[in-house]
């Protein structure tokens, strides 16, 4: 999820493998689907999750991509679909993530996006300092755009 605050402030997770805590990242909020969930349903969870964070107004898709990437000891193949969502609430709680996000996710931080901007650590997905300049400015699309596929 692109959760943006009333101040258009991103909130961004700070994560690493849980077997190599000094190569970190900056992500946004989601995961994986459980049971018969649907996608909206997935994002709202994940989020109460990981942030601590309810009653997001969930906006349209923005973007979609497909990535594979090592982690925790096995190689994941995932396509992620990533919502808008907007909050006035910005005060954020992890207790409700599971035992891999609690060995692998350091904090959480709102980011402006000239903060964002003129940071040189790592953020996933690669372009959303780009991206999320284009959504502040244009609004979303009307359609979701397709990212380039990563694999690391």
């Amino acid at each position: 999820m692109v959760l943006l605050d009333p101040d258009d402030r991103i909130l961004l997770l700070h994560g690493f493998g849980p077997d190599r805590p000094t190569d970190t990242w900056w992500f946004t909020p989601g995961g994986g689907l459980e049971g018969t969930e649907s996608r909206e349903e997935a994002a709202r969870r994940e989020l109460a999750e990981e942030t601590g964070i309810t009653g997001a107004v969930l906006g349209p898709v923005l973007w979609k991509r497909h990535c594979a990437f090592p982690f925790d000891g096995r190689r994941w193949e995932q396509d992620e679909w990533y919502y808008l969502g907007r909050t006035d609430r910005t005060a954020t709680h992890t207790g409700g993530q599971t035992d891999l996000e609690r060995r692998s996710v350091s904090g959480l931080r709102w980011w402006t996006w000239e903060e964002l901007s003129a940071s040189r650590e790592t953020v996933y997905p690669t372009r959303l300092v780009e991206l999320l300049r284009t959504l502040l400015d244009d609004g979303p699309p009307d359609a979701p755009v397709l990212l380039e596929t990563e694999r690391v």
